[in-house]
C-alpha cells in the first residue's frame, strides 16, 4: 500500500442516534464494488500487514526514533499518562508499534495492542468519510442549505445581543447555513460547554448534548439561535452530530449500522463501534483525569459505553483499538482504498482534507484547546489541515490532516512524506495534560532522515 494524494496538494464527548425516515435501501454494493465478488458473495474485508519492518528501510533512523520512545515512556514513568499505544507507518509499512504502561493503574493490568479506547472526537473524521460516501451517491452538495435535509432548521435565527432583561435578541441570517459550513464548524452552532455566551447557556439549559435521540437533539437545536452569522466565525460545535442525523435520513440506516456496513466491516475494524459488548469489556481501558500536578485518578464522568446508545454521536461516540483506527487512517492515506477495498474516491479524500476556511478565520482567534486555526493551519471536512507547515510552525509534511479526542487520542496522515501515525491514550485533556500530540511530531520528523526513500 502506498499513500496517494490527488488534486491540490477535543475535544468533546456527545451522544446521538435515532433512525429518522426511510430514504431507500442500503447501497453498499454500489459503494464498494471492489469488496464484493461478481457472484454476490460475502463482502471482502481488507487485509493489512501489521508486522513491523526495519525503520531504516523506510527512511527512519532507529536511533533517532528512540526520542519518540523516550518521550512516551517518560510521560508514563512520571505518571502523567497511564499508558499509550502508538503506531507509525510509512509507505504503508509499520516502522514502529509500541505499547507503554497500564490499562488500569489500580489492578496493574497492562495495556495490550488490542486494548479498546474511547475515540471521542476522533469520531469526527469517520463521520466525514460517511458523509463523503453519501456525497458520492449524489445526495448532498456543499452549497446546499442544511434545511434542505433538516426542514426544522428553515427558520433558524442568529443571536445578535442581550437586552436589558437578559433575553436574547435575534436577527435573520444573512444567508441560510450551508452543508459546507456544517462540515467546517462555521455554520453557527456551538456545544454549550466550551463557552459562556448566551447561546452556550441556552444549549446547557436545554441539555442539547444530553438528548435521548437524534430527533430530540434536532428539535432542541431548531429552537436555539445560531451563535453568529454563518461563515463569519469558527467554533467547535455539534455540527458532526447534526451530520449524524443527516446520515441517518439520507441512508435509511441507523448511524451505527451505516458505519459498520460501509466503513468498519470493509476495513476490518473489528472492535470499532459505539459501545463495548460484554465479551470485550476486559479489553476496555480505564479512563483517567487529573488537574495540574494532581495524581491520576479514574474519571468521575460516566463514559461506560456498555450498550448501544440511544443517541450515537457522529461527533464523539466511537470506541476502537489502535489497529482499528490505523486501518481507517491508512485508507485515507491511500486515497480512500485499503488493499483492494475502496471506501471513497481519491477526489473525495482531497475534498475532505483540503483547507476550506477563509483567511479571516486563520488569525489565531478561533480554535479549541491546542488546535488553533492560524496561518498555515486550517480546517477541512471534520479534520484540521496543515497546508503550509513552516507558516504553522510545524515540521510536518504539506497537506497533512489530523484530529484528536477528549481522552488525548490523536492521529495524522501526511501525504507529502507518506506517513501515518496513530496514538491512543486514556487521560481526559485538561490542565497538566502532556502535549504528546505535538511533541510526538517533532520526535518523528526528527527521525525521518531519508525522506526520499
Amino acid at each position: 500500500m502506498r499513500m496517494k494524494r490527488v488534486g491540490a496538494a477535543a475535544v468533546v464527548v456527545a451522544g446521538v442516534m435515532l433512525s429518522a425516515g426511510t430514504f431507500g435501501v442500503s447501497v453498499s454494493a454500489q459503494k464498494n464494488v471492489a469488496a464484493r465478488g461478481a457472484g454476490g458473495g460475502a463482502e471482502r474485508t481488507a487485509t493489512i500487514d501489521m508486522n513491523v519492518v526495519k525503520p531504516e528501510a523506510e527512511g527512519f533512523s532507529p536511533e533517532r526514533l528512540e526520542n519518540l520512545h523516550a518521550l512516551m515512556q517518560g510521560v508514563v514513568d512520571r505518571k502523567e499518562l497511564p499508558g499509550a499505544v502508538t503506531i507509525l507507518a510509512r509507505h504503508g509499512k509499520i516502522v514502529d508499534y509500541r505499547v507503554y504502561g497500564m490499562k488500569d493503574l489500580e489492578t496493574g493490568a497492562k495495556l495490550e495492542k488490542d486494548s479498546i479506547f474511547r475515540d471521542f472526537s476522533m469520531t469526527k473524521p469517520v463521520t466525514a468519510v460517511a458523509m463523503m460516501i453519501l456525497y458520492e451517491q449524489g445526495k448532498w452538495l456543499p452549497m446546499d442549505p442544511i434545511s434542505k435535509f433538516i426542514p426544522e432548521f428553515k427558520d433558524l435565527k442568529v443571536f445578535k445581543d442581550v437586552d436589558a432583561a437578559g433575553n436574547m435578541v435575534v436577527e435573520e441570517p444573512k444567508h441560510a447555513p450551508t452543508m459546507g459550513e456544517l462540515m467546517t464548524h462555521t455554520a453557527g452552532f456551538t456545544y454549550g460547554f466550551f463557552g459562556n455566551t448566551a447561546v452556550d447557556k441556552e444549549y446547557a439549559k436545554q441539555k442539547v448534548m444530553e438528548s435521548k435521540s437524534l430527533q430530540e437533539f434536532i428539535d432542541k437545536l431548531a429552537k436555539i439561535p445560531l451563535m453568529y452569522q454563518p461563515g463569519t466565525k469558527w467554533s467547535y460545535s455539534a455540527s458532526m452530530d447534526v451530520q449524524g442525523y443527516i446520515i441517518e435520513k439520507l441512508s435509511g440506516q441507523s448511524l451505527p449500522d451505516f458505519y459498520a456496513e460501509h466503513i468498519f466491516k470493509p476495513l476490518g475494524m473489528k472492535d470499532a463501534g459505539f459501545f463495548v459488548p460484554a465479551e470485550k469489556r476486559e479489553r476496555f481501558v480505564t479512563l483517567y483525569q487529573a488537574t495540574g500536578n494532581e495524581p491520576l485518578k479514574p474519571s468521575k464522568a460516566r463514559f461506560d459505553y456498555d450498550s448501544q446508545p440511544g443517541m450515537p454521536s457522529g461527533g464523539g461516540g466511537m470506541v476502537s483499538t489502535a489497529e482499528d483506527y490505523y486501518r481507517f487512517a491508512s485508507m485515507l492515506a491511500n486515497g480512500g482504498e485499503l488493499n483492494g477495498v475502496r471506501i471513497i474516491s481519491p477526489e473525495s479524500v482531497t475534498l475532505m482534507s483540503s483547507n476550506h476556511l477563509a483567511p479571516h478565520l486563520l488569525t489565531g482567534e478561533f480554535g479549541i484547546g491546542i488546535q488553533q486555526m492560524r496561518a498555515g493551519l486550517g480546517y477541512g471536512y471534520d479534520c484540521a489541515v496543515v497546508f503550509d507547515p513552516p507558516m504553522a510552525g510545524l515540521s510536518d509534511g504539506k497537506g497533512e490532516f489530523f484530529w484528536d479526542g477528549a481522552a488525548g487520542t490523536w492521529f495524522w496522515v501526511d501525504p507529502t512524506n507518506d506517513v501515518v501515525f496513530v496514538g491512543m491514550i486514556q487521560r481526559l485533556l485538561g490542565a497538566g495534560s502532556p502535549n504528546v500530540e505535538y511533541l510526538s511530531r517533532s520526535t518523528i520528523y526528527g527521525a525521518l532522515v531519508d525522506p526520499k526513500k
